[in-house]
């Protein structure tokens, strides 16, 4: 529950609890909120049973770790095929390099180039190569205009 609070930080929290409450009151503060604590553990546990039991046989094995999105994909997709073949693909793709390319382009800066297919697709009606790298335009000429794009 508090994996992440450090030794400095505990010390703090402990001379903030006796300079609020005073020594003599500590004791029974420390007691009563572990019995409050206490409290809200058993009534959660018993609203979990109770949520259980509505639920039917057919879900004796609900857990409500189930319902955060993640936990409930590993869960399906565990033992899987396709899970093989989704690790692949996910080994494959690089956010971060695909992500430079695009702001590369975006930017008009040269990358690496990237290994062409064997027959370009032909323009069609006359519009442009949107994969083909452009070159760029005089001063005084208009970048031409895409009706697709707006």
């Amino acid at each position: 529950m508090f994996s992440d609070i450090g030794a400095l930080e505990l010390v703090t929290l402990v001379v903030l609890a006796v300079l609020v409450f005073g020594p003599e009151k500590l004791p029974k503060v420390i007691q009563d909120v572990s019995r409050f604590v206490r409290k809200i553990r058993e009534f959660s546990d018993s609203a979990k049973q109770d949520i259980r039991s509505e639920l039917g046989p057919e879900f004796k094995d609900f857990e409500f770790e189930d319902l955060n999105p993640k936990t409930f994909l590993r869960k399906q997709l565990e033992g899987n095929e396709d899970l093989k073949e989704l690790k692949e693909l996910r080994g494959t793709f690089d956010l971060k390099k695909e992500m430079n390319d695009v702001a590369d382009a975006v930017h008009g800066r040269e990358t690496t180039p990237a290994p062409a297919p064997a027959s370009a697709p032909p323009a069609v009606n006359g519009s442009p190569d949107l994969l083909k790298k452009q070159d760029k335009p005089d001063t005084g000429e208009r970048p031409p205009y895409d009706s697709d794009a707006t």
